[in-house]
């Protein structure tokens, strides 16, 4: 599918859906290609002028080959901040073709993203005089999202740490314990994966700051890249203190379920020190031998009880002094 954006006064408002064999307005700015097929992505390279790359080139491309210039126009790639929900990286990932004019964005999925940017640009919100303004819009769009992401995280960091250090875990039930465990392991994998999203969009406002000449960015728009590029910088470093949290409390709640079964095995080892003494005299006394004086008094038995029953008395009393019990 294929929309394309034309202005509507001081923003943008979407034309009819396109297709390939659809002309695309004279008077349009942007183009947003969603799981382009061939005639699509020939219809928008020749409307922007420069090559548009198709889905499997987003997923296909190396690193370091997501940012390059091909006939007058920028074409980077950034990771979203979908990729916290979606564990297939090739439908994370968003392509944009950008020229002073106009702006083409290539992606194989619905994303939050470039929903968000346009409602922007459609109430007026962002002016959207050129597709430089449209570019540095749907980048602060990925911005926000990007730190939504890591503040969603971070509310559900904070509620596994109430639960963990303010109602405790029960290790007698495995469900809750491995219930837990999982969902720290979830937050530090999203957590993981917007490290990802972060580096590449560090990478692209570098990038775009660097060529700035191709796509006639003026001063303030040099000043909003170094600006985007440091609140991206400053979600990252958010990220890797979140993490750092997440390993302390991964290792406090597996110190926690250790430390209450540790105290079981110690009272079942307590009690087997208790219940040693009466076992040590029901064993003599269970012995069989003729010259054993007590073998016929007549009150042997009851007398074996009582010393039994006296040992565990003063071994319990004696732990109970030390306080291990």
């Amino acid at each position: 599918m294929m929309i394309a954006y034309v202005r509507d006064g001081a923003g943008l408002r979407p034309a009819t859906s396109q297709s390939g064999e659809t002309p695309i307005p004279a008077e349009a700015v942007w183009l947003d290609l969603s799981s382009p097929d061939a005639a699509e992505r020939r219809a928008a390279s020749d409307w922007v002028g420069a090559p548009v790359p198709s889905g499997e080139d987003i997923g296909a491309i190396e690193t370091s080959e997501r940012l390059y210039e091909d006939g007058g126009a920028l074409v980077m790639t950034a990771v979203l901040p979908l990729i916290a929900r979606d564990p297939n990286p090739m439908v994370s990932t968003l392509k944009i073709v950008a020229t002073p004019e106009r702006i083409v964005t290539i992606r194989q999925s619905e994303t939050l993203s470039v929903d968000l940017a346009a409602r922007r640009l459609a109430a007026g919100m962002v002016q959207a005089a050129s597709g430089i303004d449209i570019l540095f819009a749907l980048l602060d769009a990925i911005a926000d999202r990007a730190a939504d992401v890591i503040e969603e995280a971070s509310a559900e960091f904070d509620a596994i740490s109430s639960a963990v250090f303010g109602q405790g875990i029960d290790s007698r039930k495995a469900a809750s314990y491995k219930a837990t465990i999982r969902q720290i392991g979830e937050i530090g994998l999203k957590v993981a994966r917007m490290h990802d999203c972060c580096a590449s969009l560090e990478r692209l406002f570098v990038y775009l700051s660097l060529h700035a000449r191709t796509l006639r960015l003026t001063g303030a728009q040099r000043s909003q890249c170094k600006a985007l590029g440091r609140d991206i910088r400053s979600i990252r470093e958010h990220a890797n203190a979140l993490d750092a949290k997440l390993n302390f409390l991964l290792d406090a709640t597996v110190g926690l379920v250790n430390l209450e079964q540790n105290q079981i095995i110690k009272i079942f080892s307590v009690l087997a020190v208790v219940f040693l003494p009466p076992t040590l005299i029901a064993s003599i006394y269970g012995m069989n031998f003729e010259g054993m004086p007590e073998l016929s008094w007549t009150y042997g038995y009851p007398f074996s009880i009582l010393i039994m029953i006296a040992s565990v008395l003063v071994t319990f009393l004696y732990f109970r002094w030390k306080k291990l019990l």
